[in-house]
């Protein structure tokens, strides 16, 4: 221990505060609270200490800094500010918790209602955060639909009223705003329409639905029958949302149910907000921790970062086990919510089931950060590593180009190359080749031909070549890409062939086969490369034979050569059309003495 750290602890205060552990570049690792720090603090340094994670983090503690506050609750309050303020490497931290946006209820005569990033102090009602931000849009959306809430940012206030400063704007007019900039509608009237609106996203609306629906009848014993059809429309809106809520218990208590699923670093929490037995909204938090941390940590961590002063809190809390500070915790809730919170741990019963739905949603959370992850990470598939050891190579084929030759009786030969990356196609790099050296059906001088146009051209070209080169057939077909290979001095190079009889891979100077299970990964990606290359190269083949069949039904016409014939169906697509259409559409193509000829030998 660093002498100086330790003639510190022996002077460590016994007052309640926050305590924050420093490396010994000064940057702080670790912030803790307790309700008295002489004994808090030097429990770290006991012998006794067996955590993998504490012990990591003491031996990199080089100093620490205190704060002294007046009780926990306080202490608890400040340590929860500075984790999100410092993000400690050793504490529990919420992830990418800036980025979550509110709904806010502005502080003004005539409130305006829209959603923001940035949470100020100045009256304003929050509504959040909302974890999904498709969620966010869709309450908005619905707001604006049932309630006429102005959009403008006008300082609207009684003085700029009177002194007619606004004019009304086009939401007016299509009746999606009351038009308080021209004091259509009192201040009173206005804002007890924002209090509806407040009552919807707190998740009240069969509280809502019965206000409006008491309204709606004083409306009609007034008379005033155009508010009363007014309030019909918006309880209508109101049923309509009401009636897709999913019901999830009989009583009316306002409860949340928060699960955690853990694994190494990663931690996914999962929110579900009940109201009036109704499951209102689902939320979710992305949390990272150091292994080795305790679920009550967890807990503890996502019901502070949770329950900000802008969160509704409910009357009740379900949990899977009580945070490690429950009563703390519990304490600091009450004072928030100014009431009564309790915490339940369920057994059996709705809330158990409850519980644990919430737990299947945060596990597929989990597993969906996971599996995002390993994608930044470049996660491969198991298939290539498999590969790799199928066929005994010195590097992971990541990047595998195939071959493969089409040709219908020696006649209109082409080549195909399809590229794979990391096991999936990458289609931008397929390319095909026509068969120019070799006449006849000659596969094996066909393949020499596209190898050589291929490697060659990357060598000049100073490209990388691919980890692993494959050609679709046998020993004939790998011999021959092998030599042209090492004609161009590309030697020991990871090259195979893959019959398509037996699918048996061949390597090079080996006259027999590897022997790889047919079950394994490694052998299907192959085939399934094989495949891809087989389709590529049959497909432009037919269309290259079809081309010149068609073509030379043309050219064939006496004065008709073969560019003329290429513009011909390049303009109406088939010879068929060609020949339905009249001379003067010819003409216009190819001149009227071409278009005479073509008319004169379909007309025969």
């Amino acid at each position: 221990m660093n002498p100086n750290l330790k003639a510190k602890l022996e002077n460590l205060p016994d007052n309640p505060g926050v305590y924050q552990f420093l490396n010994d570049k000064g940057k702080v690792i670790y912030v803790g609270k307790a309700i008295n720090l002489k004994n808090r603090v030097r429990s770290y340094f006991h012998s006794s200490v067996n955590s993998a994670k504490t012990l990591a983090l003491i031996n990199k503690i080089s100093d620490y800094q205190l704060i002294l506050t007046d009780n926990e609750i306080e202490a608890l309050v400040l340590e929860n500010n500075l984790i999100k303020e410092l993000k400690p490497r050793y504490n529990v931290n919420l992830k990418d918790d800036k980025s979550y946006p509110f709904i806010k209820v502005t502080n003004e005569p005539y409130p305006r209602i829209y959603h923001t990033r940035r949470v100020i102090k100045d009256g304003s009602k929050y509504f959040g955060p909302y974890t999904d931000v498709k969620n966010m849009k869709s309450s908005l959306r619905m707001i604006n639909q049932i309630f006429k809430i102005r959009s403008c940012r006008l300082d609207i206030t009684q003085i700029n009223i009177e002194k007619k400063r606004f004019k009304v704007c086009l939401d007016y007019h299509i009746k999606k705003c009351d038009g308080p900039c021209e004091g259509l509608i009192s201040q009173k009237d206005y804002n007890e329409m924002v209090s509806e609106v407040v009552k919807l996203l707190k998740g009240k609306i069969d509280d809502l639905i019965t206000d409006l629906n008491f309204k709606m009848k004083n409306a009609v014993a007034e008379l005033n029958f155009e508010r009363a059809a007014d309030l019909r429309d918006k309880i209508a809106h109101l049923q309509s949302i009401s009636s897709k809520q999913k019901i999830v218990s009989d009583d009316i208590f306002d409860r949340d149910v928060i699960a955690i699923a853990f694994e190494k670093k990663d931690c996914a929490c999962s929110v579900f907000n009940i109201r009036g037995g109704k499951l209102v909204s689902k939320k979710q938090l992305r949390m990272v921790s150091e292994e080795g941390a305790d679920l009550s940590d967890l807990y503890s961590a996502a019901i502070r970062f949770y329950y900000t002063e802008f969160t509704e809190i409910p009357d009740e809390i379900i949990l899977e086990i009580k945070p490690v500070d429950a009563i703390l915790v519990n304490d600091w809730l009450n004072l928030m919510g100014n009431k009564k919170i309790r915490f339940i741990i369920p057994q059996k019963g709705s809330t158990f089931s409850l519980m644990k739905m919430c737990t299947e949603n945060a596990r597929l959370q989990l597993k969906e950060i996971q599996l995002q992850k390993m994608k930044k990470e470049g996660y491969l598939p198991h298939s290539i590593a498999s590969l790799q050891r199928d066929l005994r190579l010195n590097i992971l084929p990541r990047k595998i180009e195939c071959f493969d030759i089409s040709n219908l009786q020696g006649t209109d030969s082409v080549a195909s190359l399809v590229v794979f990356y990391d096991g999936k196609p990458k289609k931008s790099l397929y390319r095909k080749f026509i068969i120019k050296d070799v006449e006849g059906p000659d596969d094996f001088s066909s393949m020499q031909e596209v190898i050589r146009r291929r490697y060659s051209r990357l060598i000049n070209d100073k490209e990388n070549l691919p980890d692993l080169i494959m050609v679709d057939g046998g020993k004939g077909q790998l011999s021959s890409a092998v030599k042209i290979l090492e004609d161009l001095g590309i030697h020991k190079y990871n090259v195979i062939g893959l019959a398509k009889r037996l699918e048996e891979v061949f390597l090079p100077r080996q006259s027999e086969p590897v022997s790889i299970p047919k079950t394994s990964s490694g052998i299907k990606l192959l085939q399934q490369i094989r495949d891809e290359a087989h389709r590529f190269a049959v497909t432009f083949h037919r269309k290259r034979r079809s081309k010149r069949t068609i073509t030379s039904e043309l050219t064939e016409i006496k004065g008709i050569g073969k560019l003329t014939a290429q513009k011909l169906l390049g303009i109406f697509g088939s010879v068929n059309e060609i020949r339905k259409s009249s001379t003067t559409s010819l003409s216009e193509v190819i001149g009227i003495q071409k278009a005479k000829i073509i008319k004169d030998h379909f007309s025969e």
